[in-house]
């Protein structure tokens, strides 16, 4: 049995999203982020990234986390690309080619698109994103994002998915994408991307994520 690490409002949200479209059993412990408790250490606290039972999962205290068998992951989209191959069905490779394929596009969502994506999304939760410092910093974070963007525009010119199906890399890029999307102007240029990223999140099983997601506290 898998058992995933971490709640819904973390990058946990990714192995949970595509285990939702899997329907693979699991165990989910969620795990919360520490720094979003007043007093992690307090009695009574909430299990979180500095107890001591989860840094003996994950000794540098993030979230997702992953046991399967003897097998633990800590990194997110090393765990969706597991959950891919291992469990994933047509959501993961069906041959090694696609595997490959799939390991680029989740590179691509790490090291081009999330870096830029979630400048946007800090700017936007710590209440600067209405100010004019706010609007600069976020404005040069899209200006990051333009060459990224025009990428994924043209593989998506006149297909819905980025493989002939709908699959764990979707999931990936789609979630490192959703950061910048409280802005605007990030994707205003690049309707295919707007396109897909609609019916990546229309999508019953990101729902249900995303409705488990509103119910846990902010």
């Amino acid at each position: 049995m898998l058992t995933i690490y971490g709640v819904y409002r973390s990058r946990a949200l990714r192995p949970l999203w595509l285990l939702a479209e899997t329907g693979t059993p699991f165990t989910h412990v969620p795990v919360i982020q520490a720094y979003r408790l007043t007093d992690p250490t307090a009695p009574g606290a909430a299990l979180n990234t500095s107890t001591p039972d989860f840094l003996a999962v994950n000794p540098l205290g993030q979230v997702p986390a992953l046991r399967d068998g003897p097998l633990l992951l800590t990194e997110s989209l090393a765990i969706c690309l597991h959950i891919a191959r291992k469990h994933g069905g047509t959501f993961g490779p069906a041959s090694d080619d696609e595997a490959s394929i799939m390991e680029q596009w989740a590179l691509f969502a790490a090291t081009s698109v999330e870096p830029a994506a979630i400048e946007i999304l800090y700017t936007m939760r710590d209440g600067m994103g209405a100010s004019p410092e706010g609007e600069g910093i976020m404005r040069v974070a899209a200006e990051k994002l333009k060459r990224p963007l025009q990428r994924l525009e043209l593989a998506l010119q006149g297909r819905d998915w980025l493989q002939d199906r709908f699959t764990v890399a979707d999931i990936i890029v789609a979630e490192c994408l959703r950061y910048a999307q409280g802005y605007a102007p990030a994707l205003a240029d690049y309707p295919n991307v707007r396109r897909w990223l609609a019916a990546c999140q229309a999508r019953p099983a990101f729902q249900q994520v995303w409705t488990q997601r509103a119910a846990e506290p902010e």
